[in-house]
């Protein structure tokens, strides 16, 4: 199975970005159909903590107990949805302020549990917080030859609106008390779009 760990915002920090998207969404978007943007569904966003990719049955079982270790150890912290940009213009994000640096503890503590279980989590540095709001479809991203005309309209044009438009985000804080392990199952949820499974959960600070 697939796995990662991730911190879940509650529901009424989820339903204000909803609201704030559907927002951006009507004055960025004339038409939905056409969207430059697979927005991900709202029971899907979360924050990532550590990617694990594959993990055979037994792995994630000592994954587990190492990740409760971890839960045990780190402390409740407040986050907030704050501003927004785009990863490799393919990945349209929320970014996160406040406590930052005690959610990189907990990513960098959750990525030790998985190479100690015998995993290969991703090694990218997670140094920015984000959630993940859409994905930029491949007709909407620049090609190497448009990256080189600044000069024109890029062809993302409605992304830029998009990020430019979220910049301003600002969500209400709320304390992060728990710490997820997840399944994920491509292709398997809503649209053709990943199926992703709490497998099991720990509070912070082992409360």
């Amino acid at each position: 199975m697939r796995l990662f760990a991730a911190v879940r915002p509650p529901a009424d920090v989820l339903d204000h970005l909803d609201l704030a998207l559907r927002v951006v969404r009507a004055g960025a978007v004339a038409d939905e159909r056409t969207s430059p943007v697979r927005w991900t569904a709202e029971e899907n966003r979360h924050l990532t903590v550590a990617f694990y990719g594959e993990a055979p049955a037994g792995v994630s079982d000592d994954l587990a107990l190492g990740l409760a270790r971890v839960a045990e150890e780190a402390d409740p912290f407040e986050l907030r949805l704050r501003g927004a940009g785009v990863f490799s213009h393919r990945t349209l994000w929320v970014g996160a302020s406040g406590e930052v640096e005690a959610m990189n503890r907990l990513s960098a503590r959750a990525v030790d549990a998985g190479e100690q279980a015998g995993t290969r989590p991703d090694e990218r540095v997670r140094s920015r917080p984000h959630l993940t709001v859409g994905r930029v479809s491949p007709s909407a991203r620049p090609t190497r030859r448009s990256r080189r005309r600044p000069d024109d309209e890029p062809p993302n044009a409605p992304i830029e609106a998009l990020v430019r438009a979220l910049a301003v985000y600002e969500g209400p804080a709320w304390t992060v008390e728990e710490l997820l392990l997840v399944e994920s199952e491509p292709g398997a949820g809503r649209a053709g779009g990943p199926l992703y499974t709490p497998v099991e959960s720990w509070r912070l600070g082992g409360a």
